[in-house]
């Protein structure tokens, strides 16, 4: 039987087991949206993750929607994230880099100057952002024109290009929490009368062509993909068919042969029952179409929930995401069944070492 623990082969990664640490923005990059030696620290100290998936990574300067979130467009930036892959590498660990454009959840204070936030809509969100002033309500945005949707694809490809470039083992594609791409997918957001809007084809080809563009760049062995098809999050309203939606997107992405799937079960971070939704027919949607290829389950899930998951074969890998903040070694606290510690909630976003770097091993840890 497999189980948890167990090392896996997907795409062209091989993990050392089914665990996986989830995207958590912790905004800590520096000036210019650089990494620094302390975001190194941090993922170095949780390589023991059978896969870690790095922070939201913005692929442009327009795809920022957060105070201190990092990028992935400059050399600079590259040249920081070799720091933090080498890192992790050196402790035997696989990092993907997650490719991120918010679309509408961003502000203007945050984007060059000029800029405004853009999406498939000129609806503002009802949501806000972290900005310099604290939390403060996302701007308004303005539609993309159908001419600029070639460049904004190059975004991303350029992206992946750039994390191979920087020492990652690949890339997840941020398609999920009501950011650019799923601004595109739900029509309960997307008001478009082209190509990219109407029927769940045309909004779903963006995604496609992203992930095509992407796979066609670095091989699909290296690239997966996030998404969240029943999420509330950042305004996004429910679909009006969002069984069809995302049976319909899987099924265009499967052929592509990605190494894998990372979905989010309900509402991310908050009730995996908000809506009706049948996860096992992507699945077995994603596997009919590309058997090798790894499908990671996450929200919520304890360490029970995760070992039936992964017996079951209901999933291949499990992804977990505030207990890796306040557990660095939560693999080996799983394998043990030993008490998790919590992390400090006042400091997941901004600051320095505390609340980051500063969570102990349990061979540390007070009694």
């Amino acid at each position: 039987m497999t189980t948890l623990f167990d090392a896996i082969h997907f795409g062209d990664i091989t993990a050392a087991n089914r665990i996986v640490m989830a995207p958590l923005t912790r905004d800590r990059a520096g000036a210019g949206q650089v990494p620094t030696a302390l975001m190194a620290t941090y993922y170095a100290q949780r390589a023991s993750a059978g896969l870690i998936v790095s922070e939201g990574t913005q692929i442009s300067a327009e795809g920022q929607g957060y105070l201190d979130t990092p990028g992935i467009h400059s050399a600079a930036q590259v040249a920081a994230w070799r720091r933090v892959t080498d890192a992790v590498h050196a402790r035997g660990g696989k990092i993907v880099v997650q490719l991120w454009h918010v679309g509408r959840i961003s502000h203007l204070s945050l984007l060059p100057p000029g800029l405004v936030p853009v999406s498939s809509t000129a609806q503002r969100a009802n949501g806000k952002t972290f900005t310099a002033q604290g939390f403060e309500a996302v701007s308004a945005p303005r539609a993309l024109a159908l001419n600029e949707i070639p460049r904004l694809i190059d975004d991303y490809r350029r992206a992946a290009r750039h994390a191979v470039e920087a020492g990652f083992d690949g890339v997840e594609v941020h398609g999920a929490n009501g950011y650019l791409l799923e601004q595109f997918m739900r029509d309960s957001i997307n008001d478009r009368c082209d190509a990219y809007g109407g029927s769940p084809e045309n909004r779903a080809r963006l995604t496609v062509e992203v992930m095509t563009a992407i796979a066609d760049e670095i091989g699909a062995g290296r690239a997966g993909i996030r998404l969240s098809p029943v999420t509330p999050a950042n305004d996004a309203q429910q679909d009006s068919d969002a069984q069809g939606l995302f049976n319909l997107v899987v099924e265009r992405l499967a052929p592509l042969k990605l190494a894998f799937m990372h979905v989010v079960e309900g509402a991310t971070g908050g009730p995996r029952d908000i809506a009706p939704f049948d996860f096992a027919a992507l699945r077995t949607r994603f596997k009919q179409g590309n058997a090798q290829g790894a499908w990671i389950v996450n929200n919520g899930y304890s360490r029970a929930m995760a070992l039936a998951a992964v017996a079951s074969g209901a999933a291949d890998m499990v992804a977990f995401g505030k207990h890796f903040i306040g557990n660095p070694d939560l693999v080996e606290r799983l394998r043990l069944d030993a008490p998790l510690a919590s992390p400090q909630r006042e400091t997941f976003y901004g600051g320095g070492a505390e609340g980051y770097t500063d969570y102990p091993p349990m061979a540390l840890a007070p009694a």
